[in-house]
């Protein structure tokens, strides 16, 4: 197949171009910082940041946030179905 996008430069508000689905961990960090995250069914999603400072943030079922977190923790996160927009 062929991309007739992939010779510009990816933005923050462009379109998602890959997703990952995420198993929310207390020690491993996601493999890159995402552009969003997307959650199946809602609840609290608790997120680091690249400060290490940590929050949980509430996500309605079948939403998006424009979030860049380093990792996903397992203690506090009650959301499922979670997702790393890129």
């Amino acid at each position: 197949m062929t991309d007739q996008w992939n010779r510009y430069k990816v933005e923050l508000d462009d379109p998602i171009i890959s997703w990952v689905e995420v198993t929310p961990s207390d020690t491993v960090d996601l493999t890159s910082v995402p552009r969003a995250i997307h959650v199946a069914v809602g609840g609290n999603v608790a997120m680091v940041d690249g400060d290490g400072n940590v929050a949980t943030i509430v996500f309605g079922d079948g939403e998006d946030k424009r979030m860049r977190p380093v990792r996903i923790n397992a203690t506090g996160t009650t959301a499922t179905g979670i997702v790393a927009l890129y």
